[in-house]
């Protein structure tokens, strides 16, 4: 009897869940049908020479934050709030399927925070370089580019930074994406016989430690990139890959280790490039480029402005100008959008104190 009432039991949810099914697949296809009207409506812009915008980060990064406050579980906020970034993906993709450019081959992390931030609906195209990204998207090649900036603990991506000072490409957005590394074999690997292990310089500089202590003869060997790394395993019996979770499934790598990463909060910062201005959305933040002059007092001049407007600074990083010897060039990422009064004044006081002020965009805060 017990047997029999726990199967009715079962056979009922199970009726509850179809029906709970039938009902999401039911507004999401409503919700696609708006998306496609949003488009239609869109066009008509584009009909009356108007440049019609598809993406707009801002809104996006409304619709998450408030799924996340209405969420009473039990799947938990990020949880959730995946699930809508995939189905708002799709449903842009009727609206117009975007085309954004990563850092690649297929299976790097710049791909796997692509994914994260517009979900899988768009049409990611790998790059060799972070400049020729820069220059797709200035190019109108692609809607979007993701590049990395900074990892919590090999500190700033300089060829990122570099390559700010040579485009004239807004920010639009910012992801951060927790970096966990993998040791990865290919099924003809001889695992006691492994001599060397192929990675990016940064990810083989993450897992120091781990190797020294687990592998400390094999031979290290600097890639471009760890889907690189992961490619030239499949075909050797001697040697091992450290990638992420991508490389898996992409190249048929099996996890010899798992997360070998020093830190168990190494994490990458992402920016989203683009040729579009983004508006307020009241958790914002800015970057730019200040250029000072070698002189005393330089850096206190450049600060001082936000300390006095209550501006909080998030990063700051410095690099040498190209364009002259006794110049620097400040990096610089804070809350707040440009547009903001307090903000507004603080940069403008900047700009009269500076060589050169270059306002990189205002964009949501990562939300994922």
């Amino acid at each position: 009897m017990n047997d029999m009432s726990e199967e009715a039991q079962l056979k009922a949810l199970r009726n509850r869940i179809d029906t709970i099914d039938e009902k999401l697949l039911e507004l999401i296809s409503e919700r696609a049908r708006c998306a496609q009207t949003v488009a239609e409506v869109k066009q008509k812009s584009l009909a009356e020479g108007e440049t019609p915008v598809f993406y707009r980060p801002e809104r996006e990064a409304w619709v998450l934050k408030h799924i996340m406050e209405l969420n009473r579980g039990p799947l938990d906020n990020e949880e959730v709030a995946r699930l809508f970034r995939e189905i708002m993906s799709a449903c842009l993709a009727l609206e117009e399927p975007l085309k954004v450019a990563y850092l690649g081959p297929e299976g790097t992390f710049t791909q796997a925070a692509a994914l994260k931030h517009f979900g899988h609906s768009v049409t990611s195209v790998p790059m060799a370089a972070i400049d020729e990204i820069f220059r797709e998207v200035a190019a109108g090649a692609v809607h979007f580019g993701v590049v990395p900036v900074e990892n919590s603990t090999e500190g700033a991506i300089n060829h990122t930074l570099d390559s700010f000072l040579e485009h004239d490409l807004v920010i639009c957005g910012e992801v951060e994406l927790r970096i966990h590394h993998h040791l990865l074999v290919g099924e003809n690997t001889r695992t006691d016989k492994i001599s060397r292990v192929y990675s990016h310089a940064q990810s083989l500089a993450q897992c120091r430690k781990w190797l020294d202590a687990h592998y400390p003869n094999i031979e290290r060997v600097p890639v471009a990139s760890n889907a690189d790394a992961a490619r030239r395993v499949k075909s050797e019996w001697n040697s091992a890959a450290i990638a992420g979770d991508m490389a898996i499934d992409l190249y048929g790598l099996t996890r010899l280790a798992e997360k070998i990463e020093d830190r168990p909060d190494n994490s990458t910062r992402f920016l989203i490039i683009g040729n579009q201005e983004v508006p307020p959305t009241a958790d914002d933040k800015t970057s730019v480029i200040v250029s000072m002059s070698n002189r005393p007092g330089a850096l206190h001049h450049l600060l001082e402005p936000f300390h006095a407007n209550g501006v909080d600074l998030t990063r700051i990083e410095t690099r040498p100008s190209r364009s002259g010897k006794w110049t620097y060039v400040f990096f610089i990422d804070f809350l707040g959008h440009q547009h903001d009064p307090l903000v507004k004044d603080a940069l403008e006081k900047i700009r009269a104190e500076s060589v050169g002020l270059k306002i990189l965009g205002s964009y949501p805060k990562a939300v994922l």
